[in-house]
């Protein structure tokens, strides 16, 4: 494994729940890497859900996904990532969160603390036993700090009986790097 940043950390951790994977999010589609390492390591008939507020998003997102010929698999939905628990109706193997703002987009468009803890808190009650959720924040500018503060702080408080709770960040980096969080569903509440 090759340390490089939080997204890679994210995709070495979530890769081994990928190959039995039947349902698969990516809560924060972006510009559409995390959707197409999903949909690259899942089986052809998994079902990915990838979530976006910005239409700009969905739109690079379907480009990335339709260039790899993965359009088949993925549903792109316009919608706060707050709202999942009305797509989904089945458990959730693996999901990934990346907080922020679109890179390359509007910096003052960003992922808000309270709804993603309430998509965070949806996702975890949807996972799977078993299922893994990454969680990517991203502390260096003011508003990310206070959202990375949220998530570790609401994190932090989950029964340890049923999820298994890690963080990982790089020590020596400048500018405050980016904290990934890995969740573990052990057993159902």
């Amino acid at each position: 494994m090759v340390v490089v940043n939080a997204v890679q950390m994210a995709h070495n951790f979530i890769i081994s729940r990928l190959q039995a994977a039947k349902l698969v999010v990516d809560a924060t589609a972006g510009n559409g890497k995390d959707t197409l390492f999903l949909a690259k390591n899942t089986p052809a008939t998994t079902a990915i859900l990838a979530f976006d507020i910005q239409p700009q998003a969905i739109a690079n997102t379907e480009i990335v996904v339709k260039q790899h010929q993965f359009h088949h698999k993925i549903r792109l939905i316009l919608d706060s990532h707050a709202n999942i628990a009305n797509y989904i109706d089945q458990p959730i193997d693996a999901a990934m969160f990346n907080l922020g703002y679109l890179p390359g987009g509007d910096h003052t468009l960003s992922t808000c603390p309270d709804i993603t803890i309430e998509a965070i808190s949806q996702t975890l009650q949807l996972l799977a036993v078993g299922g893994l959720l990454t969680v990517a924040a991203y502390p260096g500018y003011e508003h990310g700090k206070r959202e990375c503060q949220a998530v570790h702080q609401y994190l932090a408080g989950l029964r340890q009986q049923t999820f298994a709770i890690g963080s990982w960040g790089m020590v020596n980096q400048t500018n405050s790097p980016p904290v990934l969080y890995v969740i573990e569903k052990r057993r159902s509440e």
